[in-house]
């Protein structure tokens, strides 16, 4: 029970949270960021969706990674990770269906997401089953924690509401004699990115003396 809660492991899952986070350090799953945070909830089912789906092909690649031929290893990772990404786009459509229609296509582009693919080789593969599972699970939190962020900003500014409810009243706006009026660039993939490089930037800048 001490060796799964050992320091080493609790820096496995507390390293992707911040000073290797994968969207603010590595840079990596940004195609997706930019495309599901025009609103709160599809980014969070999208956070959870990667961090689930990279957990469990981490345990799964590092179970059988002794017995998988290293010429057709790419291959097998794959077929793990898009077994998962079918199940976890069938359990969407059945249960949060609207949703699923908001994230299109880039469910089943989590298959290509480089934060899955990068873990499975860089760590699954050389790794036991329980510090893959930590592995998947910080990295995936880590990547959702940046879309949370960007989703609550673009949502807010952009139309004035958090999960659909409006925050911002209607007498403040424009149209109603008020001073607010609702920032229409905020729903745009191009804001997006300008939000991501100013969260890129905040982090170094915050952690630029242990960022190696």
């Amino acid at each position: 029970m001490g060796k799964l809660f050992s320091k080493e492991n609790g820096e496995v899952f507390k390293s992707p949270l911040n000073l290797n986070n994968p969207v603010a350090v590595q840079v990596l799953g940004i195609c997706s960021a930019l495309a599901v945070t025009a609103q709160l909830k599809p980014a969070i089912v999208m956070g959870l969706s990667v961090t689930v789906i990279t957990a469990f092909s981490n345990v799964i690649i590092s179970l059988i990674r002794k017995t998988i031929p290293n010429r057709i290893r790419i291959i097998v990772q794959l077929v793990v990770v898009a077994a998962l990404v079918t199940i976890v786009s069938n359990i969407l459509k059945a249960y949060v269906y609207d949703v699923s229609v908001q994230l299109s296509v880039y469910v089943g582009l989590i298959i290509t997401n480089c934060i899955l693919m990068g873990r499975l080789e860089a760590f699954a593969m050389m790794n036991g089953p329980w510090e893959s599972f930590l592995d998947g699970i910080a990295n995936g939190l880590g990547y959702a924690i940046v879309l949370v962020i960007v989703g609550f900003v673009r949502e807010l500014l952009g139309f004035g509401s958090i999960f659909g409810f409006q925050i911002i009243p209607d007498s403040w706006l424009l149209d109603n004699g008020g001073g607010y009026l609702h920032n229409g660039m905020m729903t745009m993939p191009a804001m997006a990115l300008i939000l991501v490089g100013c969260i890129i930037w905040a982090h170094r800048a915050y952690n630029k003396d242990k960022i190696q």
